[in-house]
């Protein structure tokens, strides 16, 4: 659905209207309540409200699914108030989005108590991954990053002073010297190495048992994306690669703001023996379309499945590594069936 813009533009003889997308008209809104103190003040009047304890959200269980409560201000100040908290409380929260209908979204940091009052939990957003829709994951990777940025940049980094934050939470600022601060985002490029017929696949000692996943690392100062890429192979598994390919790319909250540069890329002819650095690797291996296949269709969460041997297991359908992964595998099996 759009809206016409009451703009109206004189085009070689004849009237037309400027017709304004409803992402570029909540874009705007956006904006707006980001540089404008008061607007957003107005905003979370009638807004709605995610709820968060420690960087967890406030989840309530369906099935095997999550559900994501929302508050309105008067249902939050009703919480803070039965609690004994005060209601200016609310002004520590932080603008994460809004509807097409510009309704403004909102996340808040509280105690723990107040779960118990709203028939949830709060649950590690990492752990409730697959048991989100993609809209929600989004929402709460935002609110979890923002809240994690805030709480880590209560001091200005240069004169030492308290910084303080406007109302949306788009920004802080020093009092003593006007610097502005900016959240950030840590570029990592995460890579899918193939040799033509395998995919090569690796695992930190962090990992939940039997998972494997594509190749990732930070972006070093002065590197592009290609640079990054070839380095952080060479790195890890001692391969040289060419055919760079960019995909996708995702933002990625744990454990700080990461956006995530996701490409492909193939090892030069004859590079294939893998040499793993043990203190960025436990293990890495090829697979073959069959094992990575087989992988793809397994169900269940990976963090339930915690046996002494199991089989290839992958990161989650809301990671980009396994958007990475599963095109692979369909491009592989396109090209088997076109032979």
């Amino acid at each position: 659905m759009s809206l016409y813009c009451g703009t109206i533009c004189r085009r070689k003889s004849f009237w037309c209207y400027r017709l304004l997308s409803t992402y570029v008209n909540k874009t705007r809104y956006l904006f707006e309540l980001k540089e404008d103190d008061e607007a957003c003040r107005k905003a979370r009047q009638t807004g709605v409200f995610y709820l968060f304890h420690d960087l967890a959200p406030l989840l309530q269980t369906s099935g095997r699914q999550y559900l994501v409560p929302r508050l309105s201000r008067a249902e939050l100040e009703r919480l803070l108030g039965k609690f004994g908290q005060d209601s200016q409380r609310i002004e520590d929260s932080v603008l994460i989005g809004c509807s097409n209908q510009r309704e403004a979204w909102f996340a808040l940091d509280l105690e723990p108590e107040v779960e118990t009052e709203l028939g949830g939990s709060f649950v590690s957003l990492r752990r409730a991954l697959s048991q989100l829709s993609s809209m929600d994951s989004s929402l709460l990777f935002t609110a979890r990053a923002l809240l994690h940025w805030h709480d880590g940049h209560q001091f200005c980094s240069k004169s030492g002073q308290p910084t303080k934050k406007n109302v949306a939470g788009s920004k802080r600022v020093c009092p003593s010297n006007n610097i502005i601060y900016y959240p950030q985002m840590a570029p990592v490029v995460i890579t899918l190495v193939t040799d033509g017929a395998r995919c090569l696949l690796a695992r930190q000692s962090s990992f939940p048992k039997g998972l494997y996943s594509a190749l990732a690392g930070f972006c070093d100062i002065g590197e592009s994306v290609e640079e990054a890429i070839r380095r952080e192979v060479a790195e890890e598994v001692g391969l040289e690669v060419e055919n760079l390919q960019y995909s996708t790319s995702q933002h990625w909250p744990f454990p700080n703001s990461s956006l995530m540069i996701a490409c492909h890329a193939t090892v030069k002819p004859g590079q294939t023996e893998i040499q793993v650095n043990l203190r960025e690797l436990e293990a890495a291996a090829w697979f073959s379309l069959d094992e990575v296949a087989a992988a793809l269709m397994r169900k269940g969460s990976f963090i339930e499945q915690q046996s002494d041997a199991l089989p290839l297991l992958l990161p989650p359908k809301l990671a980009v590594a396994h958007h990475m992964i599963k095109t692979w595998v369909e491009t592989q099996t396109c090209s088997s069936l076109a032979a």
